[in-house]
C-alpha cells in the first residue's frame, strides 16, 4: 500500500499528490486543498491512540488521527513555524496541565493502545505498575542496559553503574507523585513550532509515567526557548496546587537514563558515555 492507497482507505478520498517528509512519512495533498501526513510505521497502533489520548483534553496542540490499521497512521498536517516565546510558555502551561490529567498508572498505555509500544525505531512495553521506580527499572532501563551489554557496548563493570542507579531508584525518584499522562519522547525533534502559533507535539510514546521524565527529555537534545517553557511550566503546576518536587532539576540525569540507552543501543557511538555520565550524576 502507499500512501495515496491509505489515504484513500482512511479518508475516502483522492489524494492528488504526495512527497516524502522522512523515510517513511509522506505529506499528501487533498483535492480541494488541505494536506494530511502518511506515515507507514510499526507504530502506527501506538502512535494513534497516544495521539488521542494526549489531544483529547486540549491542553497541548497535537494532530488530529484521521485514520490507522496497524500499518498506516493519517494525521493532520501542520506547517511548520518559527518558535516564539508567547508559544514557549503556552506551551509549558499546557503541559503542565495534560500531565496533571494523570494515568490509571505508572507504565500503563493510552486507552486501547497496545502494551507493545514503541519509542522512535525501538520496541518499548507499558506494563502497568505500583510504583514509579518498579517501572522504570523493570520496562525502561534494565531491558535496553542488557541489549547494550550483549551488544558489547558496556564492560561489567560499566553495566553495574546504571544497574546501581535501578537497585537505589525508590531513594533517587524523590516524593512520590501520581502517575502523570506523558508524552513519552519529547525531545527537541517532537516539539514542532506550528505557523498558526501553537507548538504542536507530534510521534509520541504515550504512558503513564513520572512528569519530570518529559520535562528531562526536553532538555536533552536542546528544544529552543526551553528555560521559557519551563518557567511557564513551574508556575502552572505551582497555581495547581502541584508544584514539582525540590530538587528535579537535579534529577535530570536520572530521568535521561532511557531515552540515552535507546540511543545507545541504536546507534552505539558515544551515547554509551553520556549514559554513564547520567548513571553517575543520578547516582
Amino acid at each position: 500500500m502507499t500512501a495515496l492507497d491509505a489515504v484513500r482507505e482512511h479518508l475516502g478520498v483522492e489524494g492528488v499528490h504526495a512527497y516524502r517528509l522522512g523515510s517513511s512519512v509522506f505529506v499528501v495533498s487533498l483535492p480541494g486543498g488541505g494536506q494530511v501526513v502518511a506515515k507507514h510505521t510499526e507504530a502506527a497502533a501506538a502512535e494513534a491512540a497516544g495521539l488521542r489520548w494526549l489531544r483529547e483534553p486540549g491542553d497541548v496542540a497535537l494532530p488530529a488521527v484521521h485514520g490507522n490499521d496497524g500499518e498506516w497512521v493519517i494525521t493532520d498536517y501542520v506547517a511548520p513555524g518559527a518558535p516564539s516565546v508567547a508559544a514557549a510558555e503556552a506551551f509549558g502551561r499546557g503541559l503542565a496541565a495534560l500531565h496533571l490529567r494523570g494515568a490509571p498508572a505508572f507504565g500503563a498505555p493510552p486507552p486501547g493502545g497496545p502494551a507493545d509500544a514503541w519509542i522512535g525505531l525501538a520496541p518499548m512495553r507499558n506494563e502497568p505498575c505500583a510504583t514509579w521506580a518498579e517501572f522504570y527499572a523493570a520496562h525502561r532501563v534494565e531491558p535496553y542496559l542488557r541489549s547494550a551489554r550483549d551488544q558489547g557496548l558496556f564492560t561489567a563493570d560499566q553495566a553495574a553503574v546504571v544497574t546501581a542507579v535501578c537497585d537505589r531508584l525508590p531513594d533517587l525518584a524523590g516524593p512520590p507523585e501520581p502517575p502523570a499522562r506523558l508524552h513519552g519522547d519529547a525531545w527537541s525533534g517532537n516539539v514542532h513550532w506550528s505557523a498558526d502559533g501553537p507548538v504542536h507535539l507530534i510521534d509520541p510514546a504515550a504512558h503513564g509515567g513520572h512528569r519530570e521524565t518529559d520535562l528531562a527529555m526536553l532538555r536533552l537534545f536542546g528544544t529552543p526557548l526551553l528555560d521559557h517553557i519551563l518557567d511557564a511550566y513551574t508556575s502552572a503546576a505551582a497555581d495547581a496546587g502541584a508544584p514539582l518536587a525540590d530538587g528535579w532539576r537535579d534529577r535530570v540525569g536520572l530521568h535521561q537514563l532511557f531515552p540515552l540507552l535507546v540511543h545507545t543501543t541504536l546507534f552505539g557511538g558515544g551515547y554509551a558515555a553520556q549514559t554513564l555520565a547520567a548513571a553517575r550524576s543520578a547516582g
